[in-house]
């Protein structure tokens, strides 16, 4: 970035922002955003440096004012000592290089340029109220050692369960009362809610005694499932895409996946199936869990759908606690106008925009059914929020909240030390922690207190947008992206009966180039200014609001073309180029310098025995082969509500662009060249020659598994003997001398010339005549010929030779990655039977039964054996 370009970005504080350096006059809701973080160049740096200041101003004066008749304990001359100097000094240095070596190795969660995980610069009033609570070091675990971020905690919970829906008003009679807590993340909080799924309906008082004999943090899970005759294993049921704290807080026998739909939402219909089979069965559900916001994804499960499906089977005789695992998703629920209706036509109107000048940015708004979903939430039994996820607030900041305070009491264990007999009551005997810190309370508390959990508030952090992914690619780009949510035409042509694939292409590329012209390339004022004249159906802001997906994480894959124009159908070789993708835009070594990547992304991967319907129909969409290959995603997160003016994120797509095609580059090499210097392991036989290809998975003209037999001429086999009989225990190549294509020159003509080495790379023979070269076994590796697990119970290879006496092996290749493993002139015993020459000499296949392949693959690579 050129000096010019630093001062306008650091004037923008003052002048504009930094895409237009104009003011954002009428954009009320922009400058308050903007107000809330210290910049992606520090802009705000005097004003958070102020409040820091206040604070160990304050800091002091507690200390100060803490019976100050005690008089100082570090009197000045100690300070003045030479010790005291050294020590100082010592720590001053220390903290200034480890300060410096943050700045230089961290990854810069604070720019718009990042955009990978679920992280992002925190907020100033998040921040602040950690740092000031730090210096106090407050255990929330008891009233003693937190007096006041005690009661933040509740508050915090009060606020949260308030944002959800929950009643938070005792004097309301008809509704139970709501309450939730801090906890140090989501993992924990669904934790806690899996130790929280059971019915009640009776006081607290009394529930309190009786889980002192019959909790199960007393007697144990087992030996109450033994007391109580049940044999068949509790479910909790949820999409199979959940989090990985789910199986570990359950128990993986216990939770039950639930398959995605084509846009990774729980399948309501295989849900039912799975209800239906439990009732069938009278096996107890426990929970049924709705993912509000998947973290790889950004899906929203059918929350209602969950809702009416419990309805249906409590008539039955099955019921359920409904949990919504909205770690991710929870605070959106700020986006809820306070007047919204479930089913009102009005909500499928674009929200309005108060927002006018040169840095209007627009507010955007969830889709219908997301907004109808998260609403829901008011409705479920308990749900997981992560403050430090969409909260911008500091590891670690969790929260459990329930729709009735009473659950609390479900899971409430007390310590001597922690609740003293007459003590006002402590949160922290509620739930599954011990220490916890009051730090992440008070940055709760402070951070929804300043900026408020309503529209007006993260309700409009949340709600900036943007949108490339869609249409980034045309049908003339070396590549085309696709993101998992489909868009608008796609949904349309699938639900047509009379679509054909011409037709679904057709419609598809019109909608992105609707987007490319009404979008891409029209400034925030300019979408507004044109949608004035439009009918509802037809507004780019409604087109917007149905791109991407039901968050603000987009999940998208992209394929390439080759030179022909063809599209790639080859998951491994799609997933190759995902890879090296995100390995430019992404920190993945320590040897990495985070300050010199211009973009971030990252990835996750769609697993087949996860994703299923879903990864088959995405695969189907990028051009790819129906296999069982799991499918690498790229991801990215649109936390940051700067760069959606001017043409930042058009620099940012274009760095994109610009390594994709480097990378396409790569993958079209790999693929579409054919010729290729060829190495051969050999292998002696009695009459002829036999060369095994050194294969390779990575590169197309030595990917294949190619055993043949050869004759050499005369003077180079008789070289090559000698050198055998010299150095019995070495390990001969023979490779072409040119570059030749296998199949095209080499098989088709039978002759080639080739030079003979050893492994360390010893000349042994040069310009040896090849002919006769024919193929024994000649079998293609790429992903679609090869096996979806390897071996069990037994390792198989090729056997040939020229007879029993004289017989080589080589290791069958049947998944990646894997090993070479060649044998020369074994012994062959045979118990019974016989092999007849000419089946040896054509080859057949040899089973080492009893060893254990699928327990020793994937071997170490060669480096490291």
């Amino acid at each position: 970035m050129t000096e010019d370009n630093v001062k306008n970005a650091i004037d923008g504080a003052v002048n504009g922002n930094i895409y237009t350096n104009k003011p954002p006059e009428d954009d009320e809701s922009h400058q308050m955003i903007s107000s809330l973080f210290l910049g992606p160049h520090a802009e705000n740096y005097e004003y958070f440096k102020s409040n820091v200041i206040a604070i160990l101003e304050a800091t002091r004066d507690a200390r100060l004012n803490y019976f100050p008749e005690d008089g100082r304990f570090v009197s000045e001359k100690v300070q003045a000592s030479k010790k005291f100097g050294e020590t100082t000094d010592k720590i001053g240095n220390a903290v200034k290089k480890a300060a410096e070596l943050l700045s230089k190795h961290s990854v810069p969660w604070w720019s718009p340029r990042y955009a990978a995980h679920m992280c992002m610069d925190m907020s100033m009033p998040a921040l602040l109220g950690y740092f000031m609570t730090m210096l106090y070091n407050p255990n929330n675990v008891s009233i003693e050692a937190s007096p006041l971020t005690m009661v933040a905690e509740i508050e915090a919970g009060q606020q949260l369960s308030e944002m959800f829906g929950y009643n938070i008003n005792p004097e309301v009679k008809d509704a139970p009362v709501g309450w939730g807590h801090i906890t140090c993340g989501g993992s924990v909080a669904n934790l806690e809610s899996v130790w929280l799924s059971v019915e009640y309906g009776i006081s607290s008082a009394f529930l309190q005694n009786v889980m002192k004999e019959y909790g199960i943090q007393s007697v144990g899970l087992g030996t109450l499932e033994r007391q109580y005759d049940i044999e068949k294993p509790i479910q909790y049921m949820l999409a199979s895409t959940r989090h990985y704290s789910w199986p570990k807080n359950g128990g993986s026998d216990n939770v039950v996946g639930i398959a995605p739909d084509i846009e990774a939402r729980l399948d309501l219909d295989d849900l039912n199936k799975h209800l239906q089979a439990s009732l069938e069965r009278k096996q107890a559900v426990y929970a049924v869990v709705a993912i509000i916001g998947s973290t790889e994804e950004g899906a929203v499960d059918s929350l209602r759908g969950v809702l009416a499906l419990r309805r249906r089977y409590q008539a039955q005789g099955l019921s359920f606690v409904v949990h919504a695992d909205a770690a991710w998703g929870g605070y959106f629920a700020s986006m809820i106008p306070k007047d919204f209706k479930p089913g009102d036509p009005k909500n499928a109107e674009p929200p309005a925009q108060t927002g006018r000048g040169d840095g209007f940015v627009p507010d955007a708004s969830l889709r219908v059914e997301t907004q109808e979903d998260i609403y829901a939430l008011r409705d479920a039994d308990s749900i997981t929020v992560d403050p430090h996820k969409a909260g911008y607030i500091p590891y670690p900041a969790g929260g459990l909240c329930y729709r009735d305070e009473r659950m609390r009491f479900l899971i409430t264990w007390t310590s001597p030390y922690v609740s003293r007999a007459g003590a006002t009551e402590s949160i922290g005997i509620y739930g599954v922690e011990g220490s916890k810190p009051g730090a992440s309370a008070m940055s709760t508390w402070l951070a929804n207190r300043c900026i408020g959990t309503s529209p007006e508030g993260y309700g409009a952090l949340l709600g900036e947008l943007s949108a490339h992914w869609a249409a980034m690619a045309t049908k003339d780009s070396s590549y085309i992206c696709v993101p998992l949510n489909l868009l608008p035409a796609e949904r349309k042509a699938m639900q047509d009966p009379n679509t054909t694939p011409e037709s679904y292409e057709k419609a598809v590329e019109e909608e992105k180039q609707k987007i490319r012209e009404r979008i891409l390339n029209k400034s925030n004022q300019e979408i507004i200014d044109d949608d004035a004249q439009r009918p509802l159906e037809d507004k780019s802001m409604v087109l917007l609001r149905a791109l991407g997906s039901d968050l603000n994480i987009n999940a998208f894959a992209l394929n390439f073309r080759y030179s022909d124009g063809t599209i790639n159908d080859d998951v491994e070789e799609a997933n190759y180029l995902n890879r090296r993708v995100v390995e430019t835009l992404s920190v993945d070594s320590p040897e990495d310098d985070p300050t010199k990547i211009p973009f971030y992304l990252t990835s996750t991967e769609f697993e087949h025995e996860l994703y299923g319907r879903c990864a088959k129909h995405f695969k189907k969409r990028l051009g790819l082969a129906q296999d069982e290959l799991s499918l690498m995603v790229l991801r990215n997160v649109l936390m940051t509500p700067f760069p959606t003016e001017g043409n930042f994120i058009d620099k940012m797509v274009h760095i994109f662009q610009d390594v994709i095609e480097k990378e396409v580059k790569v993958c079209r090499k790999r693929n579409e060249t054919k010729e290729n210097h060829h190495s051969f392991i050999m292998q002696d036989g009695a009459d002829r020659t036999y060369l095994v290809n050194r294969s390779m998975f990575y590169l197309a003209s030595r990917r294949r598994q190619l055993i043949a037999s050869a004759d050499l001429d005369e003077k180079s086999l008789s070289t090559y003997r000698d050198a055998k009989k010299e150095s019995p225990d070495e390990t001969f190549f023979l490779s072409t001398q040119n570059k030749e294509d296998i199949s095209a020159t080499m098989l088709s003509d039978g002759a080639f010339e080739a030079v003979i080495t050893t492994k360390s790379g010893k000349t042994i023979a040069k310009s040896v005549h090849v002919t006769h070269f024919t193929a024994l076994k000649d079998r293609p590796l790429n992903s679609k010929y090869r096996d979806q697990a390897y071996p069990s119970g037994h390792m198989p290879f090729y056997l040939y030779g020229s007879s029993p006496e004289s017989c080589h092996i080589d290791h069958m290749l049947l998944r990646a990655p894997n090993i070479q493993l060649s044998a020369s002139e074994i012994a062959l015993s045979l118990t019974s039977g016989s092999i007849p020459p000419e089946v040896l000499r054509q080859g057949c296949i040899l089973f080492a039964d009893g060893v254990q392949e699928a327990a020793m693959q994937p071997f170490l690579p060669t480096s490291e054996l």
